[in-house]
C-alpha cells in the first residue's frame, strides 16, 4: 500500500477507534461493518463505470470469498435518515419565513393553533410530523418554550445535538463522510473544479490564549453559518418552491474547532494554513 495513504488511514482509524472502544464495540462487529461497506462502494463505483457489479467482480476486487460477498449482498446494512432533518426544517422556517418574524424581523412567539402560529410552522416544513410530536421534540432539544399562555418562543436559533443525544451519532457519520468525500474530490481535480478546504492550526500557544480562541471561533463561526445559512434557504426549493435551475445537488459547508495538548518531544513550533 501507498505508504502516505497508510498513515492517512491510520490516523483516521486511530479516531474511530478511540469511539468504538468507549461504546463496547468488539473488533469482529467492526471489521464486519467494514466489509459491508467495502462492498457497497466498490459495487457503487463498477455501476457507475458501467459494468455489472456481479458476485465475482465484487470478491475479485475486494479480495473477499464469493460467500462472503453473497452473504453481505444479502445482509444489507440500512442507513438511518437523521431524525434531526425535520427538526431543522422547522427552525429555519422560524428563522426566515416572514409569515413567523415579527416586526423586528426576528422569530416571533407563535400561538399554538391559528393563523401564523406553531401548528401552520410545522406543517408547512415538517412533512407529515404532527405539531404535538415536533413540540416535544423541540423542547427536549431545548430549542423552545412553551409560555403560560401556551404560546411557543424560539430559544436558539442552532440545534445542537446534546451529549446523549442520538442525533449526535448521526452527525458523526454525515458530517466525517462528508469532509472526507471533500477531499476525495480534491484529489480527482484541479483548479476551480476543487472544493474549498482550509484549516488554520498553532502548535505552541498557551492555555489561556486557547480559552479566548474558542469563545471567538464559537461566535465569529456561528455569525458566518448563519449568512451561509440564509443564502442557501433563499435558494433551497423546498423553502422557495418558485427558485428556477436544472438538477437536485446538496451543498453546505461545516466549520469544526480543535484543540489538543502538544507532545513534550515536539519541540518545533508550525502552523498551517
Amino acid at each position: 500500500m501507498d505508504n502516505p495513504l497508510r498513515a492517512a488511514c491510520y490516523q483516521i482509524l486511530k479516531a474511530m477507534m478511540r469511539l468504538l472502544y468507549r461504546k463496547g464495540v468488539a473488533f469482529g462487529e467492526f471489521t464486519q461493518w467494514a466489509k459491508h461497506a467495502y462492498v457497497e462502494v466498490v459495487a457503487q463505483e463498477l455501476r457507475r463505470n458501467g459494468d455489472r457489479p456481479t458476485t465475482t467482480r465484487i470478491a475479485a476486487v475486494t479480495g473477499l470469498t464469493r460467500k462472503d460477498v453473497m452473504h453481505l449482498k444479502q445482509d444489507e446494512m440500512a442507513e438511518s435518515v437523521p431524525r434531526f432533518n425535520r427538526t431543522l426544517r422547522v427552525l429555519n422556517g422560524w428563522l426566515h419565513d416572514k409569515q413567523f418574524l415579527n416586526q423586528q424581523g426576528q422569530p416571533a412567539i407563535l400561538p399554538f393553533r391559528g393563523d401564523a402560529s406553531f401548528e401552520q410552522l410545522v406543517q408547512r416544513y415538517s412533512g407529515d410530523m404532527s405539531s404535538f410530536a415536533m413540540l416535544d421534540e423541540m423542547k427536549r432539544v431545548q430549542l423552545i418554550q412553551v409560555l403560560e399562555n401556551g404560546s411557543v418562543e424560539l430559544l436558539n436559533a442552532a440545534y445542537i445535538p446534546t451529549q446523549n443525544d442520538q442525533a449526535q451519532w448521526q452527525l458523526l457519520g454525515t458530517d466525517v463522510a462528508l469532509l472526507i468525500n471533500t477531499i476525495d474530490h480534491n484529489f480527482q481535480t484541479t483548479g476551480e473544479e476543487r472544493f474549498y478546504q482550509r484549516k488554520v492550526s498553532y502548535n505552541n500557544l498557551p492555555t489561556e490564549a486557547v480559552l479566548a480562541f474558542r469563545a471567538l471561533v464559537r461566535e465569529d463561526a456561528h455569525q458566518l453559518l448563519l449568512r451561509f445559512n440564509t443564502w442557501l434557504y433563499e435558494h433551497d426549493r423546498d423553502s422557495h418552491p418558485e427558485v428556477e435551475g436544472t438538477g437536485r445537488m446538496q451543498a453546505g459547508v461545516g466549520i469544526y474547532y480543535f484543540e489538543q495538548p502538544v507532545e513534550a518531544d515536539h519541540k518545533e513550533s508550525v502552523h498551517e494554513k
